[in-house]
């Protein structure tokens, strides 16, 4: 057993998701199909308010003396309901029987007149770029119709929205509107048998878990007799464990990947060195649930953890073992695989971006140099017994053409160097410490082998430490000065004289 387990241990503690925030607006979609909306007004933007409601099937009536050569290209070539050109100016009794009115205002008083005209007919109104004059807002949209998102910044940053959509857009395959339409179809079919509140549940809840797997495929009626044959047994089906990398630290660095199977997880079990921004990707319902482990102070046991895994999975949840960094690196990925191998529990592995990784980019360096730094390295700075390995290749990272990065480096960095320098390797080899990567409180102390130990115990910095060793680090070294700390956004910078 190794000393983090032997220093104490904890059981898995359960953390609450909070409550909802306060809403600036609710969001709401509205069925349009031959609806009669109005447009008030003929310019450009006008244009693509109404593209946006002929493609959701309204009949639209443009009401403007000079519609604009794309209002007009529109009305020849509308992409769903009719676009209907009226060469006259907008009156309040064109409002009668209108589902909605947009209009394109040149000054606050005919904004003012639209907003009057849609209250006195009930009509919920739009006033392009005067949210003041509105009684509801165009969000940017991520259409994989029938799957539509939108997203709205209460009229505030409109290209902040429209930056997030092409975010939401590499989330969500563009193959999710078959499984939208295939839900549609079903439904109808299912209706039809008649079945109980319960197996309905149960087999949307399979439906979902398919879509979430295998979002690049159509589904078929196959997997439809298959989910609810399932459904209608009761039970839970075997779950599924997906080990996530986190990153370093920084949400940024998530992959798609890894934001997908967050979003999909009923159960999450992270570790104290994931941040806590990486949760808020998880959905509201999941259940979250630490895990962790931690050098030197109490820790979940590993074999909890593989316990804990296995029986949640057996009981039917989609469970997320989520790691700070690649998972596969230092995280005990094996012994957990190994685990799940043996209970025969589908699992799978989503690769994070490594400490070390983000560590270079963070000092702007590049680990690997072409004639200089040829090889790149991972140890570990302390095995099972909390002691330095005993079999760490001193020759291996003595080589001068190589970059080491030694994760987990402090409570033996002391012996690493007096090793290092017993064995030949020289005193001023560059060496950066990066404590808690990639994060706002990131912090960088430089020196050389020699001096790096020192320079750590009087800064007396906190948090997750990596430390990288070579020639190739000699840029991140030469670019602190050792009486002025140099900071970069939230980052500090120390070196040794």
């Amino acid at each position: 057993m190794s000393a983090r387990e032997t220093s104490g241990t904890r059981t898995p503690q359960t953390a609450r998701p909070p409550r909802m925030s306060p809403l600036a607006s609710v969001p709401l979609f509205f069925k349009l199909q031959g609806k009669r909306v109005v447009i008030a007004g003929g310019n450009a933007a006008a244009a693509w308010k109404a593209e946006l409601l002929s493609a959701a099937g309204a009949t639209v009536e443009v009401w403007a003396m000079q519609p604009c050569a794309d209002m007009r290209a529109l009305a020849a070539d509308p992409p769903g309901g009719p676009v209907l050109l009226q060469a006259k100016a907008w009156d309040g009794a064109n409002l009668a029987g209108a589902e909605l009115l947009v209009g394109a205002a040149d000054d606050a008083d005919e904004a003012r007149r639209l907003a009057s005209a849609a209250g006195c007919a009930g009509v919920p109104v739009n006033v392009i770029d005067r949210p003041a004059f509105s009684t509801f807002r165009f969000g940017a949209i991520v259409n994989r119709s029938p799957l539509i998102v939108g997203i709205s910044t209460d009229g505030a940053a409109p290209v902040f929205a429209q930056a997030l959509r092409s975010r939401i857009e590499a989330l969500l395959p563009a193959s999710f509107a078959r499984w939208v339409e295939a839900a549609h179809a079903w439904r109808r079919e299912l209706r039809t048998l008649k079945l109980t509140d319960a197996v309905r549940r149960r087999f949307w809840d399979r439906f979902a878990r398919l879509a979430l797997g295998a979002p690049g495929r159509a589904p078929d009626a196959g997997d439809r007799e298959r989910l609810l044959a399932e459904a209608q047994r009761g039970g839970h089906g075997l779950g599924h464990v997906m080990l996530v990398g986190a990153g370093p630290g920084d949400p940024e660095l998530l992959t798609l990947a890894a934001v997908r199977a967050l979003r999909s997880a009923d159960v999450i079990l992270y570790d104290d060195l994931v941040a806590p921004e990486i949760l808020d990707f998880a959905r509201r319902e999941a259940k979250r649930m630490l895990v962790g482990k931690s050098g030197h102070r109490p820790s979940c046991r590993q074999r909890d953890i593989n316990a804990l895994m296995i029986r949640l999975a057996r009981s039917g949840r989609r469970v997320v073992r989520l790691k700070a960094g690649d998972p596969v690196i230092f995280g005990r990925a094996g012994e957990e695989i190994a685990a799940l191998e043996r209970a025969n529990i589908p699992h799978g592995v989503v690769a994070g971006i490594t400490a070390a990784q983000g560590a270079a980019a963070s000092l702007k360096v590049s680990l690997t140099t072409r004639g200089g730094a040829r090889r790149l390295q991972f140890v570990t700075g302390h095995a099972e017994d909390g002691q330095l390995p005993a079999d760490l290749h001193l020759d291996a990272l003595a080589d001068e053409g190589a970059t080491t990065a030694v994760y987990m480096p402090l409570a033996t960095l002391q012996v690493l160097t007096e090793r290092l320098l017993a064995h030949g390797v020289e005193a001023q080899l560059p060496a950066c410490a990066v404590f808690n990567a990639t994060r706002p409180e990131e912090r960088v102390i430089s020196g050389t082998l020699a001096t790096i130990g020192g320079l750590i115990a009087q800064m007396r910095t906190a948090g997750p430490c990596l430390l990288l060793l070579g020639r190739a680090l000699e840029p991140a070294r030469c670019s602190a000065t050792p009486s002025e700390p140099r900071a970069a956004g939230s980052q500090a910078r120390e070196a040794s004289a």
